[in-house]
């Protein structure tokens, strides 16, 4: 397997991107610090108009402070039982803060707009954390969707023993965060083995479903706490086999992120989409990266398996 970069292109007013989907021919990203959803043009990375997710007095430095943001990690696109299609994008939940959500409806035509529907999750991450092991922080740092269920990535830094995926019905999950239904959906997890960089472990960044397959990507800090950034080591992209449902973990298969010159790529990964298969065993992704310091950049890649 090799994931070998062929351009990085920053992404100026867009801070701290997170989250990305592609939907047709537009780039939705997300900023853990930020209000917005922002809309790209998906093959030239060229900005549009932002979506106003939530108000906030708390902007005016173009970042959210660290104590009062949502920390928006988790973006994944779908479409409901009904038809209706959109973009499901989480907090992180490693603060009481960070309990907050948006259901947005994607426009239909030309002209349209999208709209946005607050969520609450507290009852929701709940029911996650009760199948943490004890003493981890929950903090999910990904969101994909199969057509059955939703996925959610923990990401325990420092440690190896948290890495884990929360795996729910999709249908009953809307239900419940929409308030159709006030009974919790069963949880499902299971937890993963992810590679180490100077002996300090991977913890999961961003995640799609492909064709029936489940691309994430992984990345190294140097730090203990689920709030603190910490010295990014480098990233990892791979494939998690949904398959598997054991016990034990289970081991996933990574590839260090490479430069064109074959060196190690130490930028953090936020999050992945896979823009198209070019190959039998070849693919096309795009990530996004955050540099902890409000800057972003887009990443195309392609992956061999």
């Amino acid at each position: 397997m090799q994931a070998l970069i062929q351009q990085e292109t920053a992404l100026p007013n867009l801070p701290s991107a997170s989250g990305v989907e592609l939907v047709g021919n537009v780039a939705y990203v997300i900023g853990d610090d930020a209000p917005f959803l922002y809309q790209l043009d998906a093959a030239s990375m060229v900005a549009g108009e932002p979506t106003p997710l939530f108000e906030t007095a708390h902007f005016s430095t173009g970042r959210i402070p660290k104590d009062r943001k949502l920390d928006l990690e988790c973006l994944t696109a779908l479409t409901t039982a009904s038809g209706e299609k959109g973009l499901l994008a989480l907090g992180s939940g490693a603060t009481s803060v960070r309990e907050q959500g948006f259901w947005v409806v994607l426009p239909h035509g030309p002209g349209a707009a999208a709209t946005v529907y607050p969520l609450a999750l507290s009852g929701l991450y709940a029911a996650l954390r009760k199948q943490l092991p004890a003493g981890i922080t929950l903090n999910l740092e990904a969101a994909a969707t199969t057509p059955q269920e939703l996925l959610l990535f923990q990401r325990t830094v420092g440690s190896a023993a948290g890495n884990l995926v929360f795996r729910l019905p999709l249908a009953a999950t809307l239900s419940f965060l929409q308030h159709h239904t006030t009974q919790a959906p069963a949880v499902r997890h299971q937890f993963y083995h992810l590679p180490t960089i100077d002996g300090k472990p991977a913890g999961f960044s961003g995640a799609a479903f492909f064709e029936d397959q489940l691309f994430i990507t992984a990345s190294v800090e140097d730090t203990q706490d689920a709030v603190l950034d910490g010295a990014v080591l480098g990233s990892f992209v791979g494939l998690l086999d949904l398959k598997r449902e054991l016990r034990q973990p289970v081991a996933v298969a990574c590839t260090l992120l490479t430069q064109p010159d074959g060196q190690p790529y130490r930028g953090k990964v936020e999050s992945v989409v896979v823009r198209r298969r070019s190959g039998s065993n070849r693919y096309e992704l795009l990530l996004v990266t955050d540099d902890d310091q409000g800057g972003s950049t887009a990443v195309s890649v392609v992956l061999t398996v």
